[in-house]
């Protein structure tokens, strides 16, 4: 049974993960390299889960209750010492992540299970490193940002691991109260990020040939299809509509839309010069610099929002 948590990088994945697990009654062990990082993170922490108590979603007691759960390390060793499941969010880097893994196999026993946020790059190669028995205890466990308020998770069942094992993985997430998808196999993106860039594609197209302001782009996803997908997969979606109206549909729209394999030249184009959305202060939209965190917590309480509205047709 999985008890002891172990969560190796404090950023902004990584402690967000820390945080659900912690507010789940899980003792966590937070580890990070950087010094800076480990004496700031208390107060990130403490303010996110408190904005989520001033939003009724938890108290503030759960709040101090999950502050005392998580325990901050920077000796790797130390950190994973005892875990019967690790998790690491660090750079997207798979020389990182072998050595990591690698490390990692030698520290921990043998049927603590290690996972990886990454939602890029591939299991077997993350795997290269570790033993032959450790192979059946690795997977990927893919967080969405942010980890505290998005209610899914998509773990991995590619075919290294045992039933029982996901399993008991899979239990610890539902009762972290999220939604988790299965993953059969190892595809870049996996599967929530890979219907994101369709819709993403889409979306910088009609920018980029000029058929709406992005205003008026963002009404039609939030109050077209995403106020649907708030509550219903695309799949449900046409079944309600007639599986004979998608296909016609798509047969007239899917030739006249966006297929290219690479990044919209207009996003590319933003990237370059240098604004790069809430973090620079402009993207599509501009973000002044005194309204960042009031922009932000605007964003945070909408999730929040649905975060509860969701539990009215979430299905076991």
């Amino acid at each position: 049974m999985i008890q002891n948590i172990s969560v190796l990088g404090a950023g902004t994945m990584g402690h967000g993960i820390a945080e659900v697990f912690a507010l789940a009654g899980y003792p966590v062990k937070l580890y990070d390299t950087s010094e800076k990082m480990l004496e700031a993170v208390p107060g990130i922490m403490r303010q996110e889960m408190s904005f989520m108590a001033e939003n009724e979603l938890i108290t503030q007691d759960d709040v101090e209750n999950a502050l005392q759960r998580i325990t901050l390390f920077h000796d790797l060793a130390a950190a994973v010492g005892g875990a019967d499941y690790v998790i690491e969010a660090t750079p997207e880097n798979m020389e990182l992540k072998q050595n990591l893994f690698k490390h990692l196999d030698e520290l921990c026993k043998p049927e603590c299970v290690l996972a990886s946020n990454t939602s890029s790059l591939p299991l077997d190669g993350m795997m290269q490193k570790v033993s032959e028995a450790r192979k059946t205890y690795m997977m990927v466990c893919h967080w969405y940002n942010p980890a505290h308020l998005m209610p899914i998770a998509e773990l991995s069942f590619f075919g290294n691991m045992p039933e029982a094992v996901y399993q008991e993985v899979a239990a610890i997430y539902k009762k972290a109260g999220k939604q988790t998808v299965r993953v059969k196999k190892d595809v870049p993106g996996l599967v929530a990020n890979r219907i994101q860039q369709g819709v993403a594609r889409e979306v910088f197209s009609i920018m980029e040939q000029g058929i709406a302001d992005p205003e008026d782009v963002e009404k039609a996803l939030k109050f077209g299809p995403a106020f649907r997908y708030a509550t219903t997969g695309q799949l449900v979606v046409a079944d309600m509509g007639g599986l004979d109206i998608w296909c016609t549909v798509g047969d007239n729209l899917l030739s006249v839309m966006d297929n290219r394999s690479e990044a919209n030249p207009l996003l590319r184009q933003k990237v370059q010069e240098g604004k790069l959305g809430l973090k620079s202060g402009e993207g599509f939209f501009s973000y002044p610099a005194g309204q960042v965190e009031e922009l932000k917590n605007k964003f945070n309480k909408k999730l929040i929002v649905q975060l509860k509205a969701s539990k009215n047709y979430i299905e076991d």
